[in-house]
């Protein structure tokens, strides 16, 4: 039996890190009732820490592996209010005003492919960094990130910028065997998720690399510090069960694996290098807790790196024995939140047996003010489950959470969304508020937080905006609603009592009808209003899946959003108007993915190139430039 204890500040250990009463809008069935908060627990051993992961994966399988959500399977073989423009710098030339990237809160970085300090605007595509100084508008330099790894992927390499240094975060993924189970560790070392730390002062240069295996989750930057969260899935191979077998057969097979299976099929390796200096491990057993609940299949690794130290060192990993997809920061807070299977629930509704429990949403709360590794706060759980980081909202010590239950995969739908609002008490994140009902029989497509106001966009055939009042955490109220044709995918801060939406026109039937940008009037919460709408029949954006891609300008009303023919659209929101300004290609119409301004010259990036064009020509931007890739 393990001497596990239950740490409500775990102290160095989970100073850690991840894992990943209402007031209804109508009278409704109240939601099932939450389970216990997963609190965490530490380890006084190692041998105590293998017996617990041990016990949780075995009494998580069954006679055909793990229960669904588990992403491998036998094997034969061994084992995101806008931000402003920025003004700031204390250099010798002064910094000219430039935009950021488009994060949830302000004092949370959130990695991406491009990022400036208005000095330079670095970029990372197709493998390679590059950096451009925006006022000769000239490269500078390039980088080739390849390095003693295989090439990135598509779409794979993000970073984040502090001071004269660049953290290149490369998302990665283990290695599979042929039949879809993870793979044990090679000799070489982890494999996976792989951070570059760039120097930037000169010509760019590699001046420290880290490796951890597992898969990068993501991370936020905090003044200096960056705290990156890395998900691996337990190294655990089942045997390949026999035509004959009965499932009490293949169930104690199963088991037997289990336990023979060491902490190396848990703990995730890492290795650094500084210059000539190499370096490595695993994450020890006094770094590790885990949730009283743990199904033992995954477990969720935070690290921390000061930006302004010049180098990486070890991460100061902590991990957590538990599972979580969304991450969500403040400047004084880093949250993560994922679906956690309650005791009992071992396949949900529609995979041929008795109907599962709803799930529900299980949020850890750590405090990132100190620069060192996050220190473990509070967990809790709400019923349902979330769509995105912005379903989640710190605001004057309360948590709100928008989330969906129920299941639409039928001709009747059972879902309704809520918004719960937790406070911490001791260790534990308490539901104090909610409100329930909205959007019975449809989801959540979008949310966004004001201050005390929330709005909540919910969609199957037509999109009931809803705005809430949040001011008493105790008792959270629907105020209006405004239903209109199509959905918001995004929604974004346009000035004081205006929100833009980003999403799709649909018919009466729900089907989708093209890109739909509106402009709403959310300053009379009894009655949200759209002022206008902007319409390409066909069209979509990736700011529908990924708000990094948007850009809004304050103090100009610009707008612009990459569409799916792989160009720019720009518009203008006027008073009350939204107003067409233009198009920005690149050669070969290769997809324009970002956009940004420095100095008012707006700059577009693409996989061919960056080009920089004057966004207030009459007849529409005006190229000034055009640095290609190569």
């Amino acid at each position: 039996m393990t001497r596990a204890t239950v740490t409500a500040a775990v102290g160095t250990l989970a100073a850690l890190t991840l894992l990943t009463g209402s007031a209804a809008a109508r009278p409704a069935p109240e939601p099932t009732p939450p389970t216990a908060a997963p609190r965490l627990v530490s380890f006084d051993t190692c041998a105590d820490a293998l017996a617990r992961l041990r016990a949780a994966a075995s009494a998580s399988v069954g006679p055909w592996g793990f229960q669904p959500g588990w992403r491998t399977g036998f094997a034969t073989g061994g084992a995101g209010d806008p931000p402003a423009l920025s003004r700031a710098g204390d250099g010798a030339r002064a910094t000219p005003e430039h935009s950021g990237t488009n994060v949830h809160e302000p004092g949370a970085d959130e990695p991406d492919l491009v990022k400036t300090d208005g000095r330079r605007i670095v970029t990372v595509t197709g493998g390679v960094l590059r950096v451009v100084d925006p006022a000769t508008r000239r490269t500078n330099g390039r980088l080739d990130l390849t390095g003693d790894d295989a090439r990135p992927g598509p779409g794979d390499g993000s970073l984040l910028l502090h001071g004269d240094r660049a953290l290149v975060l490369l998302r990665g993924n283990m290695p599979m065997l042929p039949n879809g189970t993870s793979a044990r560790r090679p000799a070489g070392g982890p494999t996976g998720a792989r951070l570059l730390l760039v120097d930037l002062a000169g010509r760019p240069a590699l001046i420290g690399t880290y490796r951890i295996d597992g898969s990068l989750l993501d991370a936020r930057l905090t003044g200096p510090t960056a705290r990156v969260v890395v998900r691996s899935e337990a190294r655990l191979v089942l045997p390949e069960p026999g035509d004959e077998s009965t499932e009490g057969q293949r169930l104690a097979a199963n088991r037997a694996a289990i336990d023979r299976a060491d902490l190396d099929a848990w703990l995730p390796a890492y290795d650094w290098t500084e210059g000539d200096r190499r370096g490595g491990g695993r994450v020890g057993c006094d770094r590790l807790a885990a949730t009283a609940d743990t199904t033992g299949t995954a477990l969720l690794t935070v690290l921390s790196f000061d930006l302004a130290a010049g180098r990486l060192g070890d991460g100061d990993p902590v991990s957590v024995a538990g599972d979580a997809d969304t991450v969500y920061g403040t400047a004084g807070s880093l949250y993560l939140a994922g679906q956690r299977q309650r005791p009992g629930q071992l396949r949900p509704r529609g995979w041929g047996g008795p109907a599962g429990r709803d799930p529900e949403t299980a949020i850890y709360q750590f405090d990132t003010r100190a620069p060192s590794r996050p220190r473990y706060l509070a967990a809790g759980t709400v019923p349902g489950t979330l769509l995105d980081q912005y379903a989640l909202s710190e605001w004057q010590g309360h948590l709100r959470v928008a989330t969906t239950s129920g299941d639409d995969r039928w001709s009747r739908p059972t879902t309704e969304s809520g918004v719960y609002v937790l406070t911490r008490r001791g260790d534990v994140l308490t539901r104090v508020g909610a409100v329930t009902g909205l959007g019975r029989g449809e989801r959540i497509h979008s949310v966004r937080y004001l201050g005390p106001t929330g709005h909540v966009v919910t969609f199957r055939r037509t999109d009931p905006l809803y705005a809430l009042d949040l001011t008493d955490p105790a008792t959270p109220r629907v105020t209006g609603e405004l239903k209109i044709t199509g959905y918001s995918a995004y929604l974004h801060p346009a000035g004081p009592g205006r929100l833009l939406g980003v999403g799709q026109e649909a018919d009466a039937d729900g089907r989708a009808q093209g890109l739909q940008v509106s402009l709403f009037d959310v300053a009379d919460p009894a009655r949200p209003t759209r002022l206008a709408r902007h319409h390409v029949p066909g069209a979509g954006s990736a700011v529908e899946f990924d708000p990094h891609a948007f850009l809004y300008d304050p103090g100009t009303g610009l707008v612009a959003l990459p569409v799916h023919d792989g160009g720019l659209l720009l518009l203008r929101v006027a008073g009350a108007t939204i107003v067409p300004a233009g198009t920005v290609t690149h050669p070969g119409r290769a997809p324009v993915s970002r956009s940004l301004l420095v100095g008012g010259v707006l700059w577009t990036v693409s996989d061919a190139g960056l080009r920089a064009d004057d966004p207030a020509g009459v007849a529409g931007p005006v190229r000034i430039a055009w640095l290609p890739a190569t």
